[in-house]
């Protein structure tokens, strides 16, 4: 038996569960659903970054 076999779940859409996205926005945390049309535009624009390690090396 081979150990790089990789298994994989497929789940139909009545068995998955949604997903709410919350962001932060003056202050407070709200969840995407409850914005406006224009602001979920606004969010879905945000740029995201990825903040690099830094060495702490003496």
């Amino acid at each position: 038996m081979s150990t790089n076999m990789k298994m994989t779940m497929e789940l139909n859409d009545n068995e998955r569960q949604r997903c709410e996205i919350w962001t932060r926005v003056m202050g407070y945390h709200r969840p995407l659903t409850s914005f406006n049309a224009g602001k979920q535009s606004e969010h879905a624009e945000r740029k995201h970054f990825v903040e690099c390690h830094t060495s702490n090396k003496h």
